[in-house]
């Protein structure tokens, strides 16, 4: 498989809130990661920094991930220690206080990807040239969806469309939403901070990703789209092409 990482502060912010990666355990496995901090002064960016340097941390001493049961639990016990990690920090700075930050993570083994999230960042899957969201957003205005009180279209343009729900860091538990999926030999995932959702619609999404090119483009593409349609905030994506030979050097 062959993987794509981009970040960008977008056309407004003064600082990129953003952080994430792409890691490799022991046995060559890939860990992508996109985190979305929050927080006042710099402690959002702290926050998604720290969860990604974690993550990482944790990855390149892991071997043998090779079902989803050990993938899931893996992302659990791990997801549960870097949350207290985070809240144990904001209590001991004062500049940190209520710092948090979103995730999108996924484990991608060969025939498997393992996919864990809190707070408004996605996953969107790439199969047979349609593109769905594997994800739902801890936020106040999808609970509004689900229960029927506002539109989809609403739902876009709600005056506190930004409020999350559920966010690593802030609280001294929180709970993790977990699934894993059969992968096919030419499926793509597209992991992203909420900068791009929020712009870039699915089926613009659709369109860039099962058009000609290779991923590098393809990111680079959506993410000059969603500042071209605003750019307010900040903009992360991960691609990830079951269908290509690895990145070079891994």
């Amino acid at each position: 498989m062959k993987t794509f990482f981009l970040t960008d502060k977008g056309k407004v912010r003064q600082r990129n809130e953003d952080n994430g990666g792409v890691f490799h355990n022991m046995d060559g496995d890939i860990l992508a990661v996109v985190a979305d901090g929050m927080g006042g002064h710099r402690a959002g960016d702290i926050a998604s920094s720290m969860t990604t340097q974690l993550f990482n941390s944790y990855w390149e001493q892991t071997y043998n991930i090779d079902t989803p049961k050990k993938a899931e639990q893996w992302l659990k016990e791990r997801v549960e220690i870097i949350n207290e990690r985070l809240f144990k920090h904001a209590g001991e700075n004062s500049a940190c206080e209520g710092m948090g930050t979103t995730i999108v993570v996924a484990i991608c083994a060969n025939s498997f990807v393992t996919i864990g999230h809190i707070g408004d960042s996605r996953c969107y899957m790439l199969s047979e040239e349609e593109l769905s969201l594997m994800t739902e957003d801890h936020s106040l205005v999808n609970e509004l969806v689900r229960y029927g009180e506002i539109s989809k279209e609403d739902a876009a343009y709600h005056p506190r469309k930004n409020v999350l729900l559920r966010v690593l860091g802030t609280e001294k538990q929180v709970d993790l939403d977990i699934k894993t999926l059969v992968i096919e030999e030419d499926d793509k995932l597209l992991l992203c901070s909420d900068g791009l959702s929020n712009k870039v619609s699915i089926e613009e999404m659709n369109r860039v990703l099962t058009s000609p090119g290779d991923i590098e483009s393809k990111g680079e593409i959506l993410v000059n789209r969603a500042n071209e349609l605003g750019g307010e905030d900040n903009i992360t994506l991960i691609i990830i092409d079951y269908g290509e030979s690895p990145n070079e050097g891994g």
